[in-house]
This record gives structure tokens, sequence and C-alpha cells, in this order.
């Protein structure tokens, strides 16, 4: 699948796209009197919150616990971890006057909860018996972006789940990473996300971890969209906020700690950008907020029969089917396919004259814009098929899309021309920051970071300095 034959609106020009579709399907309205902050329609905070549940079930069936931490922090807390401070405080929104008055001491509304949570893992951490320690709140954080906004990319209030954990050794941080992109995995793949698992370049990684691995999502302008991230954070913020505990052998230490956090909004921009097309969304299954739509084409004298062909199909395929029976009779059948269309529902079932008569059911399915036919008996396991192939189609779609916009570079003008074309780049990199700002400078967009899941080994020169390189990465531009 070439990037160049995909003549589809959402490539040529992304952006008009993305507008019309996030506001013509109830995903989100950005016309808040209040830059950066959207407003959540129907459909879009459906399948916001049924992306929580997914996440919230695999988080609870690997022994997360879920708290509520307080929205705000002290500016003194916030302070204590430098690094920490460094990479946050020109984002950072804080409130120094309440009930007219100026606060003794400022708050600091949460960018990210690791100042407000660490000071209550004091309290609670005291043996080897506590640990390890994984709880997880699905909130909103607050960060003043300075860049452009951007709907569900770039906002100023950003719904996501954030966990937090703490471990006695090394070894046992080192599986809950795995642990943590494995349960991002599964929820991304539910929903058909094509993504590079990245680790970030030591420039780029969370401001006071050790090190950062990140779920980039490829997107139809060329850019990444970070999902998902997991880091490890070493013992770095437990020495900041005295978390110690006592070893089996009696010596106390500092535990190992993580966080990572998962951006539903950025999720659902995913899901749109990867999946849609010309008519609008296309919503996998797993959290499209109708699964099945059924169309009564009427025909003079017969509306009757045919509305009650429909509920006979309504009623066959049963309540584990998320399904609406569109019966409005002052709105035209082809007025109905382009509604339901844009708003990603999997399968449409079309019921006229011929479908009664015969005992039929037509079948579009929203993924190819493709027509079958079953029986009224057979509807409901075909049905039930038909949404787990749609669903496994498009994660198959999707994946080859993100192989197809991956390309190699030797050069920088090599480089240079993949990024200018919205494709992604893979280098070889000598690991040098002086190199990755020239590589930046130069070809106009950004090391992401080398592959974690799968090992790239370098075999020629840097691509800045032809230096011998130490990595492969993948330069893009980026969200």
């Amino acid at each position: 699948m070439a990037v160049a034959s995909q003549m589809s609106s959402k490539f040529r020009n992304f952006s008009s796209w993305f507008d019309k579709v996030l506001y013509e399907a109830r995903i989100v309205d950005d016309r808040f009197p209040v830059k950066g902050f959207s407003v959540y329609m129907e459909n879009g905070t459906f399948i916001l919150r049924a992306l929580q549940r997914m996440l919230e079930e695999e988080l609870a069936r690997t022994g997360h616990i879920e708290m509520l931490f307080p929205l705000v922090t002290t500016d003194e807390l916030f302070s204590k971890e430098a690094e920490h401070i460094k990479g946050f405080m020109s984002e950072v929104f804080v409130i120094d006057k309440a009930g007219g008055k100026e606060l003794e001491r400022k708050l600091i509304i949460r960018p990210t909860s690791e100042t407000i949570i660490y000071p209550m893992f004091r309290l609670w951490v005291r043996s080897h018996a506590d640990l390890p320690l994984k709880v997880h709140q699905s909130v909103n954080v607050y960060r003043h972006e300075t860049k452009a906004t951007r709907p569900l990319f770039r906002v100023r209030e950003i719904p996501w789940n954030e966990a937090h954990t703490i471990h006695a050794t090394a070894s046992e941080a080192e599986e809950q990473v795995r642990e943590a992109i494995e349960i991002y995995r599964k929820v991304l793949n539910k929903v058909g996300v094509a993504y590079l698992l990245l680790k970030r370049p030591d420039f780029d990684k969370f401001a006071g971890a050790r090190y950062s691995i990140a779920f980039d999502a490829w997107n139809p302008d060329g850019r990444v969209n970070q999902v998902g991230t997991v880091h490890n954070l070493g013992k770095n913020f437990a020495k900041v906020f005295e978390i110690e505990f006592e070893q089996r052998d009696g010596r106390r230490d500092n535990p190992h700690q993580l966080c990572y956090g998962f951006g539903y909004s950025r999720v659902i921009a995913a899901v749109i950008a990867q999946h849609g097309d010309d008519h609008g969304c296309v919503f996998p299954s797993t959290i499209a907020p109708v699964q099945v739509v059924i169309v009564p084409i009427y025909f003079k004298g017969q509306e009757y029969s045919i509305l009650e062909y429909c509920r006979r199909v309504l009623e066959r395929l049963g309540n584990n089917i998320r399904v609406r029976l569109d019966d409005r009779d002052d709105v035209t059948p082809g007025e109905k396919y382009y509604y339901w269309e844009m708003l990603g529902a999997p399968v449409r079932l079309e019921i006229g004259p011929r479908e009664v008569a015969e005992g039929r059911v037509t079948v579009f399915r929203r993924d190819t814009m493709e027509k079958r036919v079953t029986t009224l008996e057979e509807v409901n396991d075909y049905v039930k098929k038909l949404l787990d192939e749609i669903d496994r189609n498009l994660a198959e779609r999707s994946r080859r899309m993100l192989e197809a916009m991956i390309g190699d570079a030797q050069t920088l003008s090599d480089a240079k021309q993949l990024i200018s074309s919205r494709r992604i780049a893979r280098v070889e990199w000598c690991g040098r920051l002086e190199c990755a700002e020239v590589i930046k400078e130069n070809v106009g967009g950004e090391i992401r970071g080398s592959r974690y899941d799968i090992v790239e080994i370098p075999k020629g020169g840097c691509v800045a300095c032809q230096q011998p390189a130490k990595e492969v990465v993948y330069v893009a531009r980026a969200y």
C-alpha cells in the first residue's frame, strides 16, 4: 500500500477533514470559549468511557488498585524534584488567589501526579510486605500548551489514566515495565491502532526518569501521535520524596518506581485518523457507540410490513449487540446512509420490500463499503462474525499503512524528502545530542527513539556525522 496512492481527504488535507469529522460525528465540539478546552459530545463521551473500561479492566486484572488523588499540589512539593519541575514548569496552571485573597502558598494544578501521589506513598510504604504497590486513576490533567492547540491531539485539559507503582528491586521494576507495555498493547490492539513502540532518547525522556518508552501512532499527515508512555523512574523520586522501606534483612532502602500514562483523547484521535475515510468515522465494534444500524427502505403501501420485519431483525440480534433501528419517516434512506456512515457504525442492515418477501437482510460493512445478503434466521451469527472480521481488517489495514509510511534514509537529504512526503524516516545515529540537533534542523523532524520491541542493529555511519552509528532511530514530526 503506497502512501502516494492514498488520495482520500484525510491524506490530502488532514486538518480540515479531521475537524469536520469530529463535529459531524458528534465526537468533540472545539468552540468552547476557553482555548484548548473541548466539549465531548455524546459519541466522544461514549468512546472515551469504553476505552476507560477496557483499560481499567486490564489494570484491575493485573493487580492495580484504583484511587483518586487531589487535583492540586503545593509549589514546594512540585519543586522537590528539580529535573521534573524543569520539564513541566512552563506548562503548569498556578492558583495564587482564592476567595478574593492571595494564598499564602501557591497551588499547582496537576500536569501529572508524581508530586501529588508520592508524599502519600511515603506515608503508606514501610516494609517489603507493603510492596509491590500498584495504583492508578483516570482523571484530567492540565497543561498550558504553548504550541497551537488541536482537538484531541494537543489540548490543555487532557483525560487520561495514570498508574504509579513501587517495587523492592530493579528486576521487579523491569518486569513491571513489560507488564505495563502489555496492558497498553492489549487495549490498542482491541481498537486496531498501529504504532511504533520506541525507547525515547535520553534528551527526550520523561523529566526525572531513568528511561521512557512511548507508543507513537501514525497519522495521515505524517506526524506521530504519542498515545501512551511507560517510564522507569529508578530511585530518583523515591529519594526526593523520602520513600523508604525495610528490606527482608532489616536494612532500609529506597524502592524503585514506575509511572505510566494512557491518553484517552489521543487514542480517540488515533482511531479516527487511522480508520476514517471520506465518508467519516470507521469505528471498530469494540468502541462503536452503535455497532449495527437497521435502516428500513419504505415502499408506498408496505411501510407497516417493512417496519415489522425490521423489528423482527432487531429481536434476532438480541441484547449483546449495540443496535439502533432508524425508523425516522421524515428522512430518506440515502440521508440515513450518510448519517450512519459519518458516525462510523460498523454494520448497516437494509430492509425493503424485497428483503421482507424473501426473508433476507442486506448487510453493508462500513470498512470496505461492500454489501452481502444473509437470512433472517442467520442474521445474528452472521453479524457477530462480521463485526469480528471488520475489527481484524481495520487493525491489519492500519498496520500495513504504518509499514508503508516508514522509509530508510542514508543521508539528511533522503530523510528530509521522506518527512516532506509525510512519512517516517528510519536512520542510523551515533547517539550524540549534537547530531540529533543537526537532524532536527536539517530534516524537519525529530528523533523519536529506537525500537523497544525488536532489535535493529546499525550497519553504517550516523546520518548526520558519518561516524559509526550506535542506534537505528525513527525520525518524524510529532504532535
